[in-house]
């Protein structure tokens, strides 16, 4: 029988809450603070805690934040940072608002993530950061990572946008590099209703001059210390997110869960590659992607049994027009260009049933005549 399966499922997840989503809003509405004040103060407080850090700082969204951490460690023009060519353009964007440049590294073999060896090859002397995006929630290689970071002299910034509760070696992402961000995009594994993130660094000195850098370059109203921009987190997001923040590791863990099925099932198809998982890493699969031959003929195949699948990211940066001016183009980023060729997602949120994976599954199996 034809079933419906779609590709996130944010009612589900959010209907055993929504009556404290109710109150939260609610609180805030009557409070009058929508800009700051508690309901942010609380969210920094208790996400901290929850990551385990000092501190950590609101801002509008992953790519603001991540904006404000490049600016406030002095890069600009003249400068080059490094990032992987497969990631959702603002990664890169917010190296370009710098000033700086872009340089795209490629991913490591049958990985969806950065390889550090290609990294420490693209190093010059105008080099000053790398950023480490874990993407789909899959941590990159840190201990290889941060071995070419430190020999070289390097900032590390971690862009955990599709990360939030993974760990590397029992540690959770966001705590490895410099500083670290954090997007609560609503589809994300701690998704906020509108646009919202959040930042953390290692040095408070550092994380004090992103925060006054995301208000205005100002510590105290009316005394700007420097020129800033307005990339705050609103209340109401911080409300919202302090009621699914305790709930974040289980949902989590309900997506290792469904991994855990897709990867029992479809791991024997000779045809597919699975997500390649690093050692000692613990991923929370905000996406579930595989490699598959012809990737558009098996979603056409999907969609036409009710399942639905989406792409990310059907091109890699190196290719996007956005970037030709740089040299980069088609055949410069061999293995990102193959991944984003053969990549489809499929259905992942925490309240899956194991009968809609085993549906999925059964589909797939059939597509491909097993």
């Amino acid at each position: 029988m034809k079933k419906r399966i779609p590709f996130v499922d944010l009612e589900r997840q959010h209907a055993p809450i929504r009556e404290e989503l109710r109150k939260a809003a609610l609180r805030v509405l009557e409070g009058g603070r929508y800009i700051g004040g508690p309901e942010v103060a609380g969210f920094e407080k208790e996400m901290a805690q929850w990551l385990g850090v000092d501190e950590v700082c609101g801002v509008s969204c992953a790519t603001m934040g991540l904006f404000s951490i490049l600016k406030s460690m002095g890069i600009g023009p003249g400068d080059e940072v490094i990032t992987t060519a497969h990631t959702a353009i603002a990664t890169a964007e917010a190296v370009s608002l710098t000033g700086a440049r872009v340089i795209f590294a490629d991913l490591a073999e049958e990985s969806c993530n950065l390889d550090p060896a290609d990294v420490e090859r693209r190093i010059t002397d105008r080099t000053r950061a790398v950023i480490a995006v874990h993407l789909y929630g899959i941590p990159v290689d840190m201990d290889a990572l941060l071995g070419v970071t430190a020999e070289h002299g390097l900032r590390l910034v971690e862009d955990c946008a599709q990360a939030q509760g993974a760990r590397y070696r029992g540690r959770r992402l966001g705590t490895f590099g410099d500083a670290a961000i954090f997007s609560f995009f609503p589809s994300k594994n701690l998704g906020g209703f509108g646009d919202g993130g959040a930042v953390t660094a290692r040095d408070p000195a550092l994380l004090k001059k992103i925060r006054m850098f995301s208000n205005h370059g100002r510590e105290q109203k009316f005394i700007h210390e420097f020129e800033g921009i307005n990339s705050r987190l609103d209340a109401i997001q911080a409300a919202l997110l302090r009621v699914c923040l305790p709930h974040l590791d289980t949902w989590n863990g309900r997506r290792r869960e469904v991994a855990g099925r897709y990867d029992r099932a479809l791991g024997e198809i000779g045809e597919i590659t699975i997500p390649l998982v690093p050692a000692d890493a613990e991923p929370v699969y905000h996406v579930y992607g595989i490699l598959v031959p012809d990737r558009d003929d098996m979603a056409s195949y999907l969609k036409e049994r009710g399942v639905a699948t989406g792409l990310h990211y059907p091109y890699s940066l190196n290719v996007q027009p956005a970037y030709a001016a740089a040299g980069y183009h088609r055949g410069t980023h061999p293995r990102a260009e193959y991944f984003c060729d053969h990549e489809l997602s499929l259905p992942m949120y925490p309240d899956m049933t194991e009968d809609e994976s085993e549906y999925v599954c059964a589909c797939i199996r059939e597509y491909f005549g097993k």
